[in-house]
């Protein structure tokens, strides 16, 4: 599954795409709801099934909501009692990110997080794309003791902020993993491992597939204007994770 030691994390939101990514050849999966939304908590009973379905590596998104990243007082709660039934639930490791009103890292309330996360590793996720400067952000969450940085380079995809993340990678100098997210693909995988350096990958792979649904009505959906297609969901295929995990195979 490793090539000269490069980890593929998967990022998925259900049970299946969790199966078929360990079968494919993943290493660790992030485990999310709502990727329409970017990520938000999963249900305990997801996060559940998918430790029993998988020996793999286990990341569990802890987000209450879509937007921003500066979480109101009563969200911050949840996001607390969140670390605390998630760590003991066999996730490996927690994905949160917290800023300031200022685009800074919110050091306090990660810090309180990280100290409620531990023994499990923390990765800092793409809150990090939104900081006003990455530098001082990679220098605030190496001092906290975060593991990883999920990071696009600031972009709108890995492609076009691989100098931010080869910048990145030599300044973290082996003191926290910089993970790159966002438009890898098995194209370009190998382009951006050889680009940056990194030692760990992101993918999101999932493909449509079709509702079981006979009977539709068309007049009436669920959620907002902002949604995913009524009658589709969408999956990662065994195929794609494999595809991925040969392309870092060499």
């Amino acid at each position: 599954m490793l090539w000269d030691g490069v980890l593929l994390e998967m990022c998925i939101d259900s049970v299946e795409s969790a199966v078929a990514s360990a079968e494919g050849g993943a290493d660790r999966v992030e485990l999310c709801a709502n990727l329409l939304e970017g990520g938000t908590t999963p249900s305990l009973g997801l996060v559940r099934e998918t430790r029993r379905r998988i020996a793999i590596g286990l990341a569990v998104m802890v987000r209450t909501r879509g937007g921003d990243f500066c979480p109101t007082a009563a969200e911050f709660s949840v996001m607390r009692e969140d670390i605390r039934v998630l760590r003991e639930e066999g996730a490996d490791c927690l994905v949160l990110g917290l800023l300031t009103p200022e685009g800074k890292v919110d050091r306090d309330r990660t810090g309180e997080l990280l100290a409620l996360a531990r023994p499990l590793q923390v990765t800092f996720h793409r809150a990090f794309d939104m900081t006003r400067d990455p530098m001082e952000a990679l220098e605030d969450l190496a001092g906290l003791g975060v593991e990883r940085i999920l990071t696009s380079g600031q972009e709108a995809s890995v492609l076009e902020g691989l100098e931010l993340i080869a910048e990145l990678q030599v300044r973290a100098a082996g003191r926290i993993v910089i993970m790159p997210g966002c438009g890898i693909t098995a194209r370009n995988i190998g382009k951006v491992v050889r680009t940056t350096g990194v030692s760990e990958v992101h993918v999101a792979a999932a493909e449509g597939e079709e509702s079981e649904m006979r009977y539709r009505n068309g007049r009436v959906f669920m959620g907002t204007a902002l949604r995913s297609e009524e009658y589709r969901r969408f999956v990662t295929p065994r195929e794609a994770v494999a595809e991925l995990a040969g392309k870092l195979l060499g």
